[in-house]
């Protein structure tokens, strides 16, 4: 004979226990869509990428079915089928594109709808969609390492041009190591500076000449007539701009006169 405490807790538990079996049920029912209105459609790849079934499938980042089913067609066909709901049929063209993605950088793999034209009719129950083969990640792990090994090679051959450069080989290491070189490389410059001033020198000289002061004169006068034509240009533009708002101003005001007789 059980006592009546004993009755009590074993019936609280028994309830607690079908509360969390149908809590459990209605939760994972949601998650699979089991308890919504939902239309099939499958698309077809070469590799799924650890893609299983249960994966969201979303449409717009947004969660709006799930997958059914993935079954191998032939040795390079997979075909994954996923139940969406029926209140986004309305957004899923024909031409629309299905990709497999990542939910985060580890994340699981899920199902991408990319969206489609607004020309294109609606999806058919069933159909199958074009697809969008997954990058692997075992791809871009050899293309990292690849792209690592060049890195590799030109740091390598950076540093040895360097050595030299440091060691004084080459023009540039010359340049650098060879101080008689550098010096003779200021000098060149100096001198260059020297020969521009001299030639600034040679003429504002020529322009004082008698012979040279008629030449400059008459380039000096057709720079200033160049200007001036220009300012002349200028003000007649906007001369005539004014006398055509002038003229259009006084039109318009002539018409409201008119239509206010």
């Amino acid at each position: 004979m059980h006592t009546q405490k004993f009755k009590i807790r074993l019936g609280l538990f028994v309830a607690g226990g079908l509360t969390l079996f149908v809590l459990a049920i209605f939760i994972i029912g949601k998650q699979k869509n089991l308890f919504d209105p939902v239309f099939q459609l499958s698309s077809n790849f070469y590799n799924v990428a650890g893609l299983q079934v249960g994966n969201n499938v979303r449409f717009s980042g947004i969660n709006v079915g799930t997958v059914d089913n993935i079954q191998i067609v032939n040795d390079s066909t997979v075909r994954v089928s996923m139940f969406v709901k029926k209140d986004v049929w309305q957004f899923i063209k024909s031409d629309c594109k299905v990709a497999i993605g990542s939910e985060g950088i580890i994340g699981d793999k899920m199902v991408n709808i990319l969206q489609g034209t607004s020309e294109a009719p609606l999806a058919r129950e069933g159909q199958l969609l074009e697809s969008e083969e997954p990058v692997e990640t075992d791809a871009i792990i050899a293309s990292l390492s690849v792209t690592a090994g060049n890195a590799e090679v030109v740091t390598q051959q950076l540093a040895e041009i360097m050595i030299k450069i440091n060691g004084g080989e080459g023009t540039l290491g010359r340049l650098i190591q060879d101080t008689a070189l550098a010096e003779n490389l200021n000098r060149t410059v100096l001198n260059l500076r020297k020969g521009s001033k001299s030639l600034d020198e040679n003429m504002t000289a020529a322009k004082h000449n008698f012979l040279l002061k008629g030449y400059f004169n008459k380039k000096e006068k057709a720079a200033e007539k160049k200007k001036k034509d220009a300012k002349e240009a200028v003000e007649k533009a906007a001369e005539k701009k004014e006398k055509a708002v002038k003229k259009a101003a006084e039109k318009r005001e002539k018409e409201m006169k008119k239509n206010k007789d």
